[in-house]
C-alpha cells in the first residue's frame, strides 16, 4: 500500500536555535545593559540571602542612601564627577580598540600637576588665572602619563594594557613619595599630605551645595566628544580604525598617530578628573587620594557602551552604588564589600549579556516531520 507524500500526515515540532548575528540590532544595545542590571541584582540577592539580609530592604536602603535626600543626591553627583571624566576619556581610547587601563595613574598625575601649580608655580594668583592654569596642568599631567603607553603601542607594538596598568602603581607611589617627603605639610601633625591649597584654587560650587564646577567639566566634555564622534573626520577615523584597522591602513589613515592622540585625550580627561577632585573636594594632595575611581570608570565606560551621553547616566548610577554602599555599612551593619561585589557582578553580567546578544540571537523554527503511522505506511 502506497501513501502519497502530499497526503502524508506530519507532526509539527518547534525548535529553539541559536543563530549568529552579523550586525547587532539597536534593540540589543538597549536591552543588554538592562538585562545585565537585572541579573546583577538577582545574583546580589542570592549573596544577601546567604548573609541573612533581606534583598528588598538592602536595595531600598541603597537607593534612599544615594538619591533619597538632597544631601544624598549631592554626594552622589560629587562622586559621579571623577567617574564621568575618566570614563569619557577611556571611552575615546576604547572606541579605537586601544585598551587604556591607566585611568587611575593618569588621575593621580593630573592631581599632582594641579597641586604643584597651585602651591609652587602660581601660589598668589587670583582664581581667574589659577583655576584655568590648574585645569591645563591637570590635563597635561594626565596626557603625559598616557603618552608613554601610547607611544610604546604606536611605534613599538608594546601591549598598552600592561604598560598603562603598571604605570598606575608608579603614579600612586610617586604621590606617596611627595606627600611623605618634599611636599609634606610641616604643620600637618605628622599626617601625610600637602599644605592646603590657596582659597583661589577652590572650584566654584552650585549655591550652598557640595556640587562643584568639575561636574560641568564632565558634561561639557561629553557634549564635545559626542560632536567629535558624530561630525568630525577624526571621529570617523577613530570609528574606522576601531572596526577594521586593515581597512584604515588601506585607506591611508594615520593609525599610529591616532593611537597617540586618543591616548593623549584619554589621559588628559583623567587628569582633569584628578584636578577637579583636588580643587573641588580634597583641597590637598593626600595619601589614598583616589578610592579606585580609575578602575571603576572602566565599568562605567562599558556600561554606557562608550556613548558620551549614556556615560553621564552610568556615572551617576555607579556613584549612587558607592554612596549607597556606604549607607549599608552604617545603617544595616552589612560588610563594606557589598557595593564592590555588586559592581563586579554588574560588569560580569554586562559583558556576558552584551557579547551573547551582540553576536547571537535565539530563533524558533518549526519543522514538519512525518508521523510514526505515516512512516510505517510508507514502508508497507
Amino acid at each position: 500500500m502506497a501513501v502519497s507524500a502530499q497526503t502524508t500526515p506530519s507532526v509539527r515540532r518547534a525548535r529553539l536555535r541559536i543563530e549568529r548575528r552579523f550586525t547587532p540590532s539597536r534593540v540589543t544595545q538597549v536591552v543588554a545593559p538592562l538585562l545585565a542590571l537585572v541579573l546583577a541584582l538577582l545574583i546580589g540577592s542570592i549573596v544577601l540571602l546567604a548573609l541573612r539580609a533581606n534583598p528588598i530592604t538592602v536595595y531600598r536602603a541603597m537607593v534612599l542612601g544615594a538619591f533619597g535626600s538632597v544631601y544624598a543626591l549631592e554626594e552622589t553627583l560629587v562622586k559621579a564627577t571623577p567617574l564621568l571624566l575618566i570614563a569619557l576619556g577611556l571611552g575615546v581610547a576604547y572606541r579605537m580598540r586601544v585598551w587604556n587601563i591607566g585611568g587611575e595613574g593618569q588621575f593621580y598625575l593630573g592631581a599632582i600637576a594641579a597641586t604643584g601649580t597651585a602651591l609652587f608655580i602660581l601660589p598668589t594668583a587670583p582664581a581667574l588665572i589659577l583655576i584655568p592654569a590648574m585645569l591645563l596642568a591637570g590635563f597635561l599631567g594626565g596626557a603625559a602619563w598616557a603618552l608613554i603607553p601610547g607611544l610604546l603601542r604606536a611605534w613599538a607594538g608594546v601591549n598598552e594594557i600592561i604598560t598603562s596598568l603598571m604605570l598606575n602603581y608608579v603614579a600612586i607611589l610617586l604621590s606617596e613619595y611627595l606627600v611623605h617627603g618634599p611636599w609634606k605639610n610641616p604643620q600637618g601633625y605628622g599626617f601625610p599630605g600637602t599644605r592646603e591649597l590657596p582659597d583661589a584654587a577652590s572650584l566654584p560650587r552650585l549655591g550652598t551645595t557640595n556640587i562643584h564646577l568639575g561636574l560641568a567639566f564632565g558634561i561639557i566634555a561629553a557634549a564635545l566628544l559626542w560632536a567629535v564622534f558624530r561630525w568630525t573626520r577624526w571621529g570617523y577615523e577613530i570609528r574606522v580604525i576601531g572596526e577594521n584597522v586593515r581597512a584604515a591602513h588601506y585607506a591611508g589613515m594615520p593609525v599610529a598617530r591616532n593611537i597617540v592622540l586618543v591616548m593623549l585625550v584619554s589621559g588628559g580627561l583623567a587628569g582633569i578628573a584628578g584636578m577637579s577632585e583636588l580643587a573641588g573636594v580634597a583641597h590637598q594632595l593626600q595619601r589614598n587620594f583616589s578610592p579606585g575611581y580609575g578602575y571603576t570608570a572602566i565599568i562605567v565606560a562599558w556600561l554606557a557602551q562608550l556613548n558620551p551621553w549614556a556615560t553621564i547616566v552610568a556615572a551617576v548610577l555607579f556613584a549612587g552604588l558607592l554612596v549607597g554602599g556606604d549607607q549599608l555599612q552604617m545603617s544595616l551593619g552589612l560588610p563594606a564589600a557589598i557595593a564592590p561585589m555588586l559592581q563586579g557582578t554588574m560588569i560580569l553580567c554586562y559583558l556576558l549579556c552584551t557579547e551573547v546578544l551582540r553576536r547571537y540571537r535565539l530563533t524558533w523554527t518549526r519543522q514538519h516531520t512525518p508521523s510514526a503511522s505515516a512512516v510505517s505506511a510508507l514502508a508497507e
